[in-house]
């Protein structure tokens, strides 16, 4: 789909695998036709409207509308966002609670519609924004890793070959046939993330996701996530951790109050938002 408001579905092959550039990124040489973009804003907008006054029940809210009587504000999550993000980069996002941040990336994993402007995605996307969501407490970890599986799109016969490689990376084989509400949350974890990252997307979205577990297990994460860097996939990284996005990133956006700031080299965006703190 192309249309002035909205996505374009447009999903070409993904490059080959290229060993990541010293900073600042360079795009990588693609196929005759293909784009060297993966990801593309353009004049994206997202508008909430909000009652101005709180309605406790539908029923109330039902008369009120009926009778005309519920007035709304707009607020907007995103304003004006124009912005490009090449095959293979390391994109992180920085900016205050509220400032657009998961936003942008529930625009990209198409989650949300954005209400003006367009958003062009290219390639497949693994978005990794909040581990085990789709968990059932009563079930035990065995069947709900293969309930998430089929949330994400595999088939019965590709969870059988990513059970084993799933439950080794989350080190619960001790705990894999009990009930998910006798899990820890960091265990819930854990195996969300093992699951949602047994894959080799086009796209990674990652918000927040690299604090998962103990430190042994964070450094896990860790080089997993350069795994997919060094493969050539495109991460678009979401993180209140400056050191994280000082190391993983290749370039840094800015947001704040739903408008893009800056965008440009980490060293140079970080301090920028760390000046604008003071």
């Amino acid at each position: 789909m192309n249309s002035p408001t909205g996505f374009d579905m447009n999903q070409p092959d993904v490059t080959a695998a290229a060993q990541l550039p010293e900073m600042p990124f360079a795009a990588k040489v693609t196929r005759t036709g293909e784009h060297p973009d993966a990801i593309s804003f353009e004049k994206v907008g997202v508008c909430y409207r909000t009652p101005n006054e709180r309605i406790v029940t539908f029923k109330e809210y039902a008369i009120r509308w009926l009778q005309g009587k519920v007035r709304h504000r707009e607020v907007w999550a995103l304003h004006d966002v124009h912005l490009h993000i090449k095959r293979g980069e390391t994109f992180g996002l920085i900016g205050r609670n509220g400032a657009g941040k998961s936003t942008l990336l529930k625009l990209i994993a198409r989650v949300l519609r954005p209400t003006t402007g367009r958003v062009i995605v290219r390639g497949k996307i693994a978005p990794l924004l909040e581990f085990g969501a789709g968990f059932h407490p009563e079930l035990t970890g065995r069947e709900n890793v293969y309930l998430n599986g089929a949330m994400l799109g595999f088939s019965r016969r590709e969870m059988d070959e990513k059970f084993d490689r799933i439950v080794e990376f989350a080190e619960l084989w001790d705990f894999i046939d009990s009930p998910i509400r006798t899990y820890s949350s960091g265990m819930t974890a854990r195996l969300g993330f093992a699951v949602a990252t047994d894959i080799q997307p086009d796209i990674l979205l990652v918000d927040e996701v690299l604090s998962v577990g103990d430190e042994a297990f964070q450094r896990k994460s860790a080089a997993r996530m350069h795994e997919f860097r060094d493969g050539g996939a495109t991460v678009l990284m979401v993180s209140h951790n400056m050191a994280v996005i000082q190391e993983m990133c290749h370039r840094v956006a800015w947001l704040d109050h739903g408008a893009l700031m800056a965008a440009g080299s980490p060293s140079e965006i970080i301090q920028a938002y760390r000046d604008s703190q003071e």
